[in-house]
């Protein structure tokens, strides 16, 4: 049996393979392609997201809440995405207590260490924005 970890061999032939195809991914940052995704305004938000075509449902600040607690419930891993769903719940009208007692609550099911990194993604989101 070989004593080189599966994981990182798969990790080094996949960074590998990336480079060859394209370059340039080996210096790409996630924070760069956050800058390309504009805030959409609240009203086009609303639109697609919330009631506009489902009167009876979930607003868009809600749906962005929840989207933020399966971010953090699933690891705090995807940074980007918890940047994004922070500044577009801001711009949904959620509040920065919400958006705390959203990543809080989260912690009961994905752990403190997920709560913690979440919270530091949103809190660096919201001062971003300001």
């Amino acid at each position: 049996m070989s004593d080189q970890n599966p994981f990182a061999a798969m990790m080094k032939a996949t960074q590998d393979w990336a480079r060859a195809m394209n370059p340039a991914l080996e210096n790409f940052t996630p924070k760069g392609f956050e800058a390309l995704w504009p805030t959409m305004p609240k009203e086009v938000m609303e639109t697609f997201m919330g009631k506009t075509f489902n009167p009876e449902g979930l607003d868009s600040r809600t749906k962005l809440l929840l989207t933020l607690q399966g971010l953090t419930i699933l690891g705090a891993q995807a940074e980007s995405q918890i940047r994004l769903t922070v500044r577009h719940a801001r711009e949904a009208g959620a509040t920065k207590q919400e958006i705390a007692e959203t990543i809080g609550l989260a912690g009961m099911f994905g752990g403190v260490p997920a709560m913690t990194k979440a919270m530091e993604i949103a809190t660096d989101a919201m001062e971003g924005a300001e």
